[in-house]
């Protein structure tokens, strides 16, 4: 009978409907067809859904990166960033990468640090000559690191719904993050060898970095605080986009003066929005998930492991396979929505580490955030760019191949995963 929800759910979505309303469909359709369960179940798990404290993370998160958008912290962090690079070969690539690794530990949001990022970088990339492609390329697949570098929104999502620590789960992404940083820097450095482009030969003199610090420096402090805050104890890793939120709305009024009432109410309405249509999806997960449990599909998934003989390591490959195929069609969230509360106790039941297999989820479907056919990712950088699809997806294979090597890596070396957490949070 479970075999109904899944076909229910899959059909629904091929036929366009939005998938917490294609779950919905099928549960509700599921429950009549079965009736394993009173109706009021629906209302009672929709409730149980959305009602986890740590949920209030995520409005906040995407109130942080569209606070971001208009106080200009972007623009400063990147001009800063310029005069260390500049004077490089590709320094403005450079710049996007290191931008995004700076500001992912702010946002917490791939789309957020992509258009804040891009905004500011792609117009400053076609006028020194960089290749269309290529700039919307590093641009994008720079915005990665949002997701993996914590806070991130995916860890907070997958800690939700598998009852895992959040905290352990963001600083589980430390590592990976530095790994897939330098997996762009080396993939960059290569591409760039194809194109001549301009270097910056004036010397730059110690008053214009310090005329350009001084401009940053309220924007670079931003992340200082949230992980001295963490670390202190002064706040816990859920208040940290609130914290966020509060400081670059302080900065951007009273010093920047660039946050007006007029965006900041728009900045609000986006956030809202967004979030909004999270919850629901939240809700919709808590039935969804009752489901899977009453028909004790990990379980069955399990026994059929056991019967096969598979190995972790044999198991953790099948599972790369599959989120990498999944991440080609299909957006994180309704993802791991969909698989976690199978594999997860699978994976359990192995002697996997739960929080260097959540982290290997989250890495897997982020790459899919720049892997067409879906790859969100690429739509959005395409409509910055103006780069059309087709184009971009091919200008990033080689960031996709070496994306891939990284995830393989953290998958057989569990300690790249765990090292952070158990280091500061103790072992479990």
């Amino acid at each position: 009978m479970i075999l109904l929800l899944f076909v229910l759910m899959f059909l629904f979505m091929f036929l366009g409907v939005p998938i917490f309303a294609s779950m919905s469909l099928a549960s509700v359709l599921y429950l009549f067809v079965s009736g394993n369960a009173p109706l009021n179940l629906i209302s009672t798990n929709l409730v149980n859904g959305i009602s986890a404290y740590n949920l209030l993370a995520i409005p906040f998160f995407m109130l942080v990166g569209e606070l971001m958008n208009i106080s200009g912290m972007t623009q400063r962090v990147v001009n800063l960033t310029q005069f260390f690079v500049g004077r490089f070969k590709g320094g403005l690539a450079y710049a996007a990468i290191f931008v995004n690794m700076l500001l992912a530990s702010i946002s917490g949001s791939a789309p957020a640090d992509c258009t804040a990022v891009s905004t500011v970088l792609i117009p400053e990339m076609k006028k020194d000559g960089y290749p269309d492609n290529f700039s919307a390329a590093v641009n994008c697949c720079a915005a990665v690191l949002g997701p993996i570098i914590p806070p991130s929104i995916p860890m907070v999502f997958l800690a939700m719904i598998t009852n895992l620590s959040t905290g352990r789960m963001l600083l589980g992404g430390i590592l990976p993050g530095i790994l897939l940083t330098i997996a762009l820097v080396i993939v960059t450095a290569l591409e760039m060898k194809k194109f001549d482009l301009k270097v910056e030969k004036d010397r730059k003199t110690f008053g214009e970095f310090m005329t350009l610090f001084r401009d940053a420096f309220l924007a670079l402090l931003a992340p200082v605080i949230i992980i001295v805050g963490v670390i202190t104890g002064f706040v816990t890793l859920t208040e940290v986009p609130i914290l966020s939120s509060a400081y670059i709305l302080f900065i951007g009024v009273v010093f920047y003066k660039t946050i007006t009432i007029k965006n900041l109410i728009q900045a609000f309405k986006n956030a809202s929005s967004f979030a909004s249509s999270l919850m629901v999806l939240f809700g919709v997960v808590g039935v969804f998930s009752w489901f899977i449990a009453v028909e004790q599909i990990p379980a069955l998934l399990l026994n059929f492991i056991e019967g096969a003989n598979l190995s972790p390591e044999i198991f953790l490959l099948a599972v790369n396979i599959l989120l990498l195929i999944i991440g080609m069609l299909m957006d994180a969230v309704p993802a791991m929505t969909i698989l976690m509360p199978v594999l997860m106790p699978v994976a359990i039941s192995m002697g996997i580490d739960p929080i260097h297999f959540g982290v290997v989820v989250v890495v897997n479907l982020m790459v899919g955030l720049i892997t067409p056919p879906v790859g969100a990712l690429l739509y959005v950088e395409s409509k910055i760019s103006g780069v059309s699809f087709k184009d971009l997806a091919k200008s990033v294979k080689w960031y996709i191949v070496a994306f891939i090597a990284v995830i393989f890596i953290i998958t057989y070396v569990p300690a790249l995963t765990t090292a952070v957490p158990n280091l500061l949070m103790g072992g479990q």
